[in-house]
């Protein structure tokens, strides 16, 4: 084996393994969406105070007084907010659920206008068919918030890890294959 070889199969090595696990954890997201939902939240929530620290930080990098001071402002209420999700995840899950399908929502609107106006071009259709579906997705969500918040996040969250791990995997295994 030549050492580019060598080097080929220790990296499709790692990432077959670690996409594994990710796949495993997406499972593990599934099967306990609401545990996962409030791990979603505290790690956004950190996100927030980590933001927040920064735009403190770098305030004095504005250049004049009421930048600085709008920047530090802004920076407590990034960490004010951080620390209050940290604090209350319950209301972090309800919250962050509800963008999740405001956000659906518009994705799914801004594809199905979209595929109406490149109508005539060739897979304009599958933008249709996933902005309906994006679409149902967030009015299923919508209509039964704020009781499906637990387990909207961490389902998705694990969706999302089980089917990146699984195209990781499907990659890895394809790179190991081409020669060198």
């Amino acid at each position: 084996m030549t050492s580019a070889t060598t080097n080929r199969v220790n990296a499709t090595t790692w990432s077959i393994g670690l996409s594994v696990l990710m796949t495993a954890v997406g499972i593990l997201a599934i099967g306990l969406p609401q545990i996962a939902s409030i791990a979603v939240t505290q790690v956004v929530a950190w996100l927030l105070v980590l933001s927040g620290a920064l735009h403190v930080a770098f305030a004095w990098r504005s250049g004049h007084a009421a930048a600085v001071i709008w920047e530090i402002l802004l920076g407590l209420a990034y960490g004010a907010v951080g620390m209050y999700v940290m604090g209350r995840p319950f209301a972090g899950v309800a919250s962050l659920a509800l963008a999740v399908t405001l956000y659906l929502v518009v994705e799914g609107v801004l594809e199905v206008i979209l595929s109406l106006r490149l109508r005539p071009a060739p897979g304009a259709g599958w933008l249709l068919v996933d902005g309906v579906i994006t679409l149902a997705l967030g009015a299923v969500i919508g209509r039964t918030w704020p009781s499906s918040a637990p387990w909207v996040l961490g389902t998705m969250v694990g969706v999302s890890m089980f089917f990146s791990g699984i195209s990781r995997v499907m990659f890895s295994l394809h790179a190991r294959r081409i020669p060198a």
